[in-house]
């Protein structure tokens, strides 16, 4: 007796997940607009400081109530590095990169972050590099590079320095998400979260001069804008994230980001007044078909089973 060859069929996500990974990728967006609008008025260590600190506090309510699982010494060696490099390193990175790049082309470069999350999930999380993945990264990937190619063409070129800065950020976000999957196999993905943010508010204490001065002198309306980043990309968007990634393998849900950069480009013609050229439309569309594209699943024959 044998059994008939079958499919693999894509996983279902369900609503809840569906819902997280929205709220991620929106707020996710948005937080290179605001910090592009706030840039003028605050250096990136000082802007990174006070967003982690209204994050670090906003979800440390989120853990009242809720029971406290002791980390072993190796998770506390993946939550160091999830805080240092996400947290830390990627704000800092991040902010200094659009103090000349735009919102748009800065999202293009950061997102080449999943190209090196789904790779690295594959050689050291044991997920695998499935065919469908591959080819969902590769046309999503290029689209983000025409985003970044018409953004650069609009704006007479890019700036070097800030493109390794948003580089920089690129390979410390995939860094995070590396060091943060393996730390969610057993720990609450809320209490995971707050340590890591924790942690990163340590790394930039450093900045603390920097950010009484910067207060000294912004504007009101500045000062909002970095308490919006801490509570909506920082503390509900890393929630919403960790949440998602606790239910979906690492690679599959961090191309899904590939959709931050249109959404970047739409929100900064919206509130920036950034319009987009053509050829970063056709690469948002190529964005959206990537995503799409690693839902496949590829056909595996079952072997025969001894009757």
């Amino acid at each position: 007796m044998t059994t008939p060859p079958t499919a693999i069929r894509p996983t279902r996500l369900s609503p809840l997940v569906l819902i997280a990974i929205s709220v991620t990728l929106v707020a996710w967006a948005s937080a290179f607009i605001v910090i592009r609008g706030v840039g003028p008025d605050f250096t990136p260590g000082g802007m990174s400081l006070l967003r982690l600190v209204v994050g670090t506090v906003l979800l440390g309510f989120l853990l009242i109530g809720r029971r406290w699982v002791a980390p072993t010494r190796r998770e506390w060696l993946l939550i160091l590095g999830f805080g240092v490099a996400w947290f830390g390193a990627y704000n800092i990175a991040l902010n200094t990169a659009e103090e000349t790049l735009d919102a748009g082309t800065t999202a293009m470069i950061v997102n080449l972050a999943p190209i090196l999350v789904a790779l690295g999930a594959g050689l050291f999380l044991r997920e695998g590099l499935q065919k469908w993945l591959a080819i969902g990264a590769g046309v999503a990937f290029i689209g983000v590079i025409l985003i970044g190619v018409g953004a650069g063409n609009a704006n007479g070129g890019i700036d070097g320095i800030a493109v390794l800065w948003a580089l920089l950020a690129a390979v410390t976000y995939a860094a995070g998400v590396l060091f943060q999957k393996p730390a969610l196999k057993r720990l609450p993905a809320g209490q995971v979260t707050w340590l890591g943010c924790a942690i990163g508010t340590i790394a930039c204490l450093p900045f603390s001069g920097q950010l009484l001065a910067d207060l000294q002198q912004a504007p009101t309306s500045s000062i909002l804008g970095v308490v919006y980043l801490g509570a909506v990309p920082t503390a509900i968007a890393f929630s919403t994230w960790a949440y998602a990634l606790s239910r979906v393998p690492a690679g599959q849900l961090t191309i899904s980001t590939y959709i931050v950069p249109p959404l970047a480009i739409l929100m900064g013609v919206i509130f920036l007044g950034e319009l987009p050229v053509p050829l970063a439309i056709v690469g948002g569309i190529l964005c959206l078909v990537g995503v799409a594209l690693t839902r496949r699943r590829s056909p595996v024959k079952v072997r025969p089973a001894a009757g």
